[in-house]
């Protein structure tokens, strides 16, 4: 599974250009306040964002010109998932890894005293039409309280409506179900048989982090097990799931205003489609 990683970060990584746009866009990065994911049975897995998954886009988007703001629910610290700060996810590049590491210091995000991370309270009061895009990284986190943030299901609802580039990778699509009943997703979460009026993404093509590649990288979670897939999820709640032959390689889907990413391989791809999608607009 790394092998396959490496090769499909590396390839990911070689392959970027992007253009600077005209004029500077306004991009909302959404992170989760989790810094941990209860699994069931009362275990838990302490855990956070991925840092190519976060910060790999993020730097494409400040080297092209735009502004971005980072929000999380609550307005709290994100934390970085430790399992995360590893070369293979940066192509095998130790020296890509330690220059990402640096930019997270620079920018705090994970700093409690110094975070410039503002609640989406604070965002929807400030009014989302400020923003021309919305990106939503992975780690196991934003199962923990992205999928069930009212917050964040107005937030993605009004980019629905407006058609804005709204851009996730690996277990952040799962966000998407933020739009839902919070208690159409407790069920699932339950086991418990589920059923949700139409959803706003209903037939969407998208992608997220797949049930075999969950089943592949089980051992993270030391014994433990999700309470829910989130391949799973979207499909329960009408998604029209696409996922590649091979697992840990790089897959993108592209429908109307989405753009959805399979796995942290995929993280460059999605950054570079969020940036050629600015230009354009």
């Amino acid at each position: 599974m790394q092998a396959q990683l490496l090769r499909g970060a590396a390839a990911a990584l070689l392959t970027l250009s992007v253009a600077i746009p005209a004029s500077a866009a306004q991009v909302l990065v959404v992170l989760s306040d989790a810094h941990h994911l209860d699994l069931k049975d009362g275990k838990r897995y302490d855990t956070g964002f991925y840092l190519n998954e976060l910060l790999v886009p993020v730097k494409m988007l400040l080297d092209a010109g735009h502004q971005v703001t980072f929000a999380t629910p609550l307005g709290r610290a994100p934390a970085v998932d430790k399992s995360s700060l590893d070369a293979q996810y940066f192509g095998g590049d130790a020296a890509a890894l330690a220059d990402y590491r640096a930019l997270l210091e620079r920018l705090a995000l994970t700093s409690a005293e110094r975070s410039p991370v503002v609640s989406l309270a604070r965002v929807e009061q400030q009014g989302y039409a400020r923003y021309d895009a919305v990106y939503v990284p992975g780690g196991h986190a934003p199962m923990q309280d992205l999928i069930r943030s009212p917050q964040l299901g107005r937030l993605l609802a009004d980019f629905h409506a407006r058609g804005k580039t709204t851009a996730l990778v690996c277990h952040g699509p799962a966000a998407l179900l933020s739009t839902l009943d919070p208690a159409f997703v407790a069920r699932l979460e339950a086991g418990k048989p589920a059923v949700q009026a139409k959803w706003i993404y209903a037939g969407y093509r998208m992608t997220v982090i797949s049930n075999t590649e969950e089943e592949q990288a089980k051992a993270l979670l030391n014994g433990g097990t999700m309470k829910l897939l989130p391949q799973t999820g979207l499909q329960k709640a009408g998604a029209d799931y696409r996922g590649n032959a091979q697992p840990w390689t790089p897959y993108v889907v592209q429908d109307r205003e989405l753009i959805t990413g399979q796995n942290p391989a995929s993280a460059a791809a999605v950054g570079k489609l969020l940036v050629q999608r600015l230009a354009a607009n």
